[in-house]
């Protein structure tokens, strides 16, 4: 399994807004910088993240980003779960024949139960406690 880049844009933006000090607004401009990924995919990125309440944005002048909830609360499974299409295969009748009897789409819907259940244990916090690696890389010089 191989998350989409849109995830993986998110949680590296997750990150990053969780090592700032508490309530300081960032911009889409620093993250895109930061990450060297298009502007234009990050509006797209922050827009969601926004919907789904992970992150505030303030319009304007004087706007930014910041988290909206404590990263401690954040857990990479449940981030996953919000941006992923998360059915392995279609199952259904009408695309494989063998769905009655079929034995795999068990297996991938426990492997999957499992993938998320130890993402559900990291939260954005925990990938930067103790982790001055981390922090130095994301300080922008």
């Amino acid at each position: 399994m191989q998350l989409t880049n849109f995830t993986d844009y998110a949680l590296r933006t997750l990150i990053y807004l969780a090592s700032l000090p508490e309530e300081q607004l960032t911009n889409i401009t620093e993250v895109t910088e930061l990450f060297g990924v298009s502007r234009n995919h990050m509006v797209k990125v922050i827009n969601r993240l926004g919907q789904l309440d992970y992150v505030h944005t303030v319009r304007g002048k004087n706007g930014g980003i910041r988290l909206l909830r404590d990263s401690s609360d954040i857990t990479v499974g449940q981030v996953v779960r919000d941006l992923e299409p998360l059915d392995l295969v279609n199952c259904s009748v009408e695309h494989c024949h063998i769905t009655p009897a079929c034995r795999l789409k068990e297996k991938l819907a426990k492997a999957k139960s499992a993938f998320l259940a130890e993402l559900d244990d990291v939260s954005i916090k925990s990938l930067l406690t103790d982790n001055s690696e981390l922090l130095i890389l994301l300080t922008r010089s």
